[in-house]
């Protein structure tokens, strides 16, 4: 009864049954046609005597029987028709990539250049990549002047997307640590499982400080076979920047720092490529080509369910035949021969 309402998965057989049902419209025209022009069975010289009396219920009821008829053949019709419930099953073949999104949430991330700023605009580019990858098992590392996993690879997107918006500047010690996000970043991945694994490592400074070289991170991406896309964010020349002072968080142009030699040298050594986004449109376009150059395979095979639903519309054809002979040979029984 339940797939009989679902009428979003319902499809017929053979549709062209429905024809039939060309005949409904000639049997109602026809049986209206016989009760306007049928001659009385028995004249009588006056109504006089009967034009007062109420009609009888067999005489109420007797359009019952027409009735029957029409939703016999309407359900006959539909029987022959074979209704069908569909369910459809895929399954989901996936050589998945694993992929590590290191951002760099330092102090001048929050510079306006992009709107409204550099980490705000770094974060909705992720969360549109997140998207674009469903098949993905995706982890999250954040730094500045040191490093934390916000998000291990996973295929839980929901998760991982509440991470990257919960991301801000002042997570973590301020300074740039370049070499330990991409160390932490390749941590994740070592033991990894996909066919490939993938950094996506953004900054918009210089090394400063922190615990290992970048040049030492470098190796030991290579030597885990990590591939790395290096992206270095920030507009060319000056661009405003809150900074703390006595009088309160002042904006203040500083000039644009970006190690682009050291960024080029981890992408290129890993066998990945280095970009320079300027502002939000361009930071969407370097995520974009990314996706595109990483590929996922996945084969889906469908499969389709058919659940027969001819046999209730069956019953009601018969039942409805059969009430209309019982009545029609009993309670409707011709007087005439």
């Amino acid at each position: 009864m339940i797939a009989l309402m679902d009428w979003n998965h319902i499809s017929f057989a053979y549709p062209l049954y429905f024809a039939l049902l060309l005949v409904v419209p000639f049997m109602i025209w026809q049986q209206l046609r016989r009760k306007k022009y049928d001659s009385p069975a028995l004249r009588l010289t006056t109504l006089s005597g009967i034009a007062t009396l109420p009609p009888s219920w067999r005489v109420r009821l007797r359009p019952i029987l027409f009735t029957l008829r029409i939703i016999s053949i309407i359900s006959l019709v539909i029987a022959l028709a074979r209704p069908q419930s569909s369910n459809v099953t895929e399954s989901i073949d996936s050589d998945g990539i694993d992929i590590v999104i290191s951002l760099d949430i330092s102090g001048s991330m929050l510079a306006e250049d992009f709107k409204p700023n550099r980490i705000e605009a770094a974060k909705v580019a992720a969360l549109t990549f997140v998207d674009d990858r469903p098949t993905d098992r995706i982890g999250l590392v954040i730094f500045s002047g040191e490093s934390f996993t916000m998000c291990p690879i996973t295929i839980d997107h929901n998760v991982l997307k509440e991470q990257i918006n919960e991301i801000h500047s002042g997570l973590l010690i301020d300074g740039t640590s370049i070499g330990m996000g991409l160390a932490t970043s390749v941590d994740r991945l070592r033991n990894a499982k996909g066919k490939s694994r993938v950094i996506i490592l953004l900054t918009d400074g210089v090394n400063n400080t922190g615990l290992i070289d970048p040049n030492t991170a470098l190796e030991i991406a290579k030597a885990y076979k990590v591939r790395v896309y290096t992206v270095g964010i920030g507009t060319e020349g000056q661009a405003l920047i809150p900074v703390q002072t006595p009088a309160g968080i002042e904006k203040q142009l500083m000039q644009v720092q970006i190690d682009e030699p050291l960024l080029k040298k981890i992408a290129l050594e890993t066998g990945g490529n280095y970009y320079r986004a300027t502002n939000n449109r361009s930071l969407t376009a370097i995520y974009k080509e990314i996706d595109k150059l990483e590929k996922t395979k996945v084969e889906i095979s469908s499969f389709k369910h058919y659940t027969e639903l001819f046999f209730p519309f069956a019953c009601l054809a018969l039942i409805c035949i059969a009430l209309e002979m019982l009545l029609r040979y009993t309670v409707y029984r011709s007087i005439t021969s």
